[in-house]
């Protein structure tokens, strides 16, 4: 019989068909876990958890019909880390997908079998979480940070600011590149002759101390980097820096559109679609170990003249050509 009477047949009780083939005709309902270094609705509101669904979407993987999402969120406290990895690993998702690389070490101390797909996570090698970019060896692969400049942003501080000479800079000290982000910034002033202030900020309730200090030290402007902390924070940071009459360099897109000065940075709303095609690939049967590590090229300059002109600055021409976007 053609499908038509097969079905009509089905219909009349004429086939008897067992549960068992039903649910093997059934599509499988896959389950991924997605840990979160901030809140959930930050990740949200930055578009991170938007971006991954929509890529997702786009190559077949549907949630709530054959996809199931496990979120878990630190809440910027890292000491969680570890907890909700393992918890994760115990639900016996299909992969993980996370961001930065103290979420991702904290994965990989979970699990060295389930897969794990990463997200910006800075220098994996040297953090042993891949053999290399090439041939990751492991169950972890994704993207990864480049080799990036972590003194740009103040250098476009100094750039942006006529005639500034110190330049506060907030870092998490809980963050696991903190070394190698002050030694970046150490030789960026050297080098341009600019005054460094540093102030390790690892909670939320430090950024009073943080501002009071800049005021005293009488900082021309300040630079926040791209720790979950302070993303999380954005708008927050952002505000205190206008009422401080600080001009703000932030770390992507968001922080001009919160009101920085400057954003700079990779978009990561980008980098968390693009996960998207690692998770179908692993899904479909492919081994992270065998998936090169990706490192984004694109960085976004976005310069906000509503600020500038808040804060009676004028941009330099050059800086300007320079931008990929002017918030006017």
């Amino acid at each position: 019989m053609d499908r038509r009477e097969f079905i009509a047949a089905i219909g009349f009780g004429l086939i008897n068909v067992s549960p068992m083939i039903w649910a093997q005709q059934r599509a499988k309902v896959v389950r991924i876990g997605c840990i979160l270094a901030g809140s959930r609705a930050a990740a949200d509101a930055e578009g991170v958890t938007g971006a991954l669904i929509a890529g997702l979407r786009s190559l077949g993987w549907i949630e709530g019909e054959n996809l199931m999402i496990e979120y878990r969120s630190a809440e910027n406290q890292n000491e969680l880390l570890d907890k909700l990895a393992r918890e994760l690993v115990a639900l016996k998702v299909d992969l993980i997908v996370t961001g930065g690389v103290n979420v991702v070490i904290a994965a990989k101390n979970a699990t060295n079998s389930t897969p794990i797909v990463m997200v910006n996570a800075a220098d994996p090698v040297k953090f042993g979480l891949v053999a290399s970019l090439a041939r990751p060896g492991a169950n972890v692969t994704g993207s990864a940070l480049p080799p990036i400049d972590w003194g740009k942003w103040l250098e476009l501080a100094g750039e942006s600011v006529s005639g500034a000479s110190r330049i506060a800079v907030i870092a998490n000290p809980d963050n696991r590149v903190y070394a190698d982000y002050v030694v970046q910034n150490e030789a960026a002033a050297k080098r341009l002759g600019l005054r460094l202030q540093m102030l390790p900020v690892a909670r939320a309730e430090q950024l009073d101390e943080a501002f009071v200090a800049m005021k005293r030290e009488k900082a021309a402007a300040v630079v926040v980097g791209p720790d979950a902390l302070y993303l999380s924070r954005m708008q927050e940071i952002s505000d205190r820096a206008l009422a401080s009459r600080l001009p703000l360099i932030g770390p992507n897109r968001r922080a001009a559109e919160r009101g920085a000065l400057i954003g700079y940075g990779l978009d990561i709303r980008s980098a968390w679609r693009g996960a998207a095609k690692y998770i179908d690939r692993i899904l479909k049967g492919a081994r992270p170990a065998d998936l090169p590590v990706e490192q984004p090229t694109k960085f976004e300059l976005i310069i906000n003249l509503k600020t500038a002109k808040r804060l009676g600055l004028t941009i330099p021409q050059p800086l300007l050509l320079r931008a990929d976007e002017v918030i006017e």
